[in-house]
């Protein structure tokens, strides 16, 4: 009978053990997730000011390249064509410039935590 009573408390604590892991996986992953969400609003939020500076200071340049020039449409579209082959070359190093500082960024925010815990 005693016997039983151990099984019993063995699986009672192998529930157990099995529940907290889960609920550790659980933790993990919200930590994480949420970790990778704040980090994206905030450099979006970053991104949105610096392209509200960027837009008036693009128009400010507009203005004064086109009374040095004669013309103001003229100061727009020095001004445009300087952000056309700007936009050519984004788009033909996107790999390098965008696309892999953003994977390496979220990889290493999602995986901070388990660095720090394997040094320990």
């Amino acid at each position: 009978m005693e016997e039983f009573k151990k099984i019993e408390d063995l699986v009672d604590h192998a529930r157990e053990y099995v529940n907290t892991r889960i609920d550790e996986a659980k933790l993990s992953v919200a930590e994480k997730s949420s970790g990778v969400i704040a980090l994206l609003i905030a450099r979006a939020v970053v991104g949105i000011v610096f392209l509200l500076s960027l837009l008036f200071a693009s128009i400010a340049a507009s203005y004064v390249l086109g009374s040095v020039l004669g013309r103001t449409w003229l100061g727009f579209l020095v001004v445009a064509g300087f952000y056309f082959l700007t936009g050519i070359i984004v788009w033909l190093s996107r790999e390098r410039m965008i696309r892999l500082p953003i994977m390496n960024t979220i990889i290493d925010q999602l995986f901070k935590n388990d660095y720090s815990h394997e040094k320990d």
